[in-house]
């Protein structure tokens, strides 16, 4: 972590390289973030980014890590989240990948991650990467050590328009193989509103392009659902609000239809 030593890549001043809400959370839900957080290290400076990019889509998904927070509350769940820019290293990629730290996103160049050589990559895999999950592992672990069970919910967000093309789900719902019965459950109460826009594995698929919820919930046999919510919707407190109800209403409803 930030300033004990074992990272030359964070000082003292950065953050830890993940965030945790309302660890002793009861519920079985176990919340994560892997693009919550928009931080940059200061020894990499703005990634040659203008302040504006630091803000879009590409660096941080909008509004999730307010959600979150919400969404924990009402819960009663814990909130795992990543505190750096996914353009830092993207924690929902396979650190081996070249997208996993992006030179180039939705149009912008991200300078400060041109031609960057092994030992630079290695660098931020072990100050950011690897510790995020090593805690998303070792909070599902002693979990399952203390019998308790776990609901592995990923919350991302998506921007309305993608190379010129609008996308009008207002949220989607994502899943893939292993235990996909709370994923199916969630959907079905979702649509059960019937008034909301629910897309299944739209505006993304998830495949083998995603890291956290196939290493975490496969392996281990863990229900899950990746989350995907349209960030003009949760762009101010007003909005996260809402959705937090409505995540929390589909949430708990989905966990009753998995028990009967």
């Amino acid at each position: 972590m930030a300033g004990d030593g074992t990272c030359a890549l964070l000082g003292l001043n950065d953050p830890a390289p993940f965030g945790l809400f309302n660890a002793a959370g009861a519920s079985p839900f176990l919340l994560i973030g892997d693009h919550a957080g928009a931080t940059i290290p200061a020894a990499l400076g703005d990634l040659g980014l203008s302040a504006a990019d630091r803000r879009r889509h590409i660096a941080i998904d909008i509004g999730v890590h307010e959600l979150g927070h919400r969404l924990a509350e009402r819960l009663d769940a814990a909130f795992l989240y990543q505190t750096y820019s996914r353009l830092v290293i993207d924690c929902n990629r396979d650190p081996v990948r070249d997208d996993a730290i992006p030179a180039v996103s939705d149009g912008s160049r991200i300078n400060g991650n041109e031609a960057l050589d092994a030992t630079a990559r290695a660098a931020r895999v072990a100050a950011i990467h690897a510790p995020y999950h090593r805690a998303i592992s070792d909070m599902i672990a002693a979990r399952c050590a203390s019998g308790r069970d776990t609901i592995l919910l990923s919350l991302h967000s998506f921007t309305p328009v993608m190379d010129g093309i609008a996308r009008p789900w207002d949220v989607g719902v994502l899943h893939w193989r292993g235990r996909t019965d709370f994923a199916h459950a969630m959907l079905a109460t979702l649509r059960d509103d019937g008034v909301l826009a629910v897309g299944d594995n739209v505006p993304y698929a998830m495949d083998t392009t995603d890291f956290t919820v196939p290493f975490h919930a496969f392996a281990r046999d863990l229900s899950y659902a990746e989350i995907e919510v349209r960030q003009d919707l949760i762009g101010d407190s007003q909005g996260q609000n809402i959705w937090a109800d409505h995540l929390r209403c589909a949430a708990e409803a989905a966990l009753l239809r998995i028990s009967e």
